[in-house]
């Protein structure tokens, strides 16, 4: 099946179907493109996201299934209440946006690259300015060392990236995230594709289409006026 090509100087075509999308790689929709405000809004909204290394064309995706987590099932380990509790990390939200992205988008794991690239991370410092992405961080003695930053569409929160320091730092700025997100009413947080590690806060597969169907359910519904505030 041939991919669609989108033009980069026309942020209004739209994306082709989502039943187009290839199942190897799972989910490539498109090819090519920009990363303007328009198209990232509107890429999302129906369940879209861009994914690709630097130096290749921007490749966008919609995988079938979703990993999504929904804010009143997720799931705490007694282990991460003790850290809670105790207060080890300072928690804040939109302190340090462009921080978190710098520090997801360092090699990790003994990997030598990164996909978040200059032009994904002026991108989202863009959203972010316009109200649309948003981070949480987790501080050690004022020094940030855990974090993970987002796009926000009506009461739907779609993770983008997420980094860590210091042992359950991550963690914690997830775990005070999730639970901010449902006491402002936020009902869905789309973790895009499996891990272990997002499984174990209680997110779950959803088939694709079930996916769109709550993103029509959420997206449009107005923010609460005290969200990101």
């Amino acid at each position: 099946m041939q991919l669609t090509v989108l033009n980069p100087h026309n942020p209004d075509q739209k994306f082709p179907p989502l039943q187009k999308a290839l199942r190897e790689p799972d989910g490539l929709l498109a090819i090519g493109g920009c990363l303007s405000k328009k198209r990232l809004l509107t890429a999302y909204r129906q369940g879209v996201f861009p994914w690709y290394n630097p130096g290749e064309p921007i490749l966008w995706w919609s995988p079938d299934p979703r990993l999504v987590l929904f804010t009143d099932q997720v799931i705490i380990s007694k282990s991460l209440k003790k850290t809670l509790n105790k207060n080890v990390f300072t928690v804040t939200f939109d302190h340090a946006f462009s921080d978190v992205i710098d520090a997801c988008a360092k090699p990790r794991d003994g990997s030598s690259g990164t996909w978040i690239s200059k032009d994904i991370k002026n991108a989202y410092v863009s959203l972010h300015h316009s109200g649309f992405a948003h981070s949480a961080e987790a501080w050690l003695n004022g020094e940030l060392v855990g974090g993970l930053y987002g796009v926000a569409l009506g009461r739907v929160f779609f993770g983008e990236s997420m980094f860590h320091t210091r042992t359950d730092a991550s963690k914690v700025a997830f775990a005070t995230l999730v639970m901010q997100l449902k006491a402002w009413d936020y009902q869905l947080i789309d973790c895009q594709v499996h891990t272990q590690h997002l499984a174990s806060f209680g997110a779950a597969s959803c088939g694709r289409s079930e996916f769109v169907k709550l993103l029509d359910d959420f997206c449009d519904v107005p923010p609460h006026p005290l969200a990101w505030k």
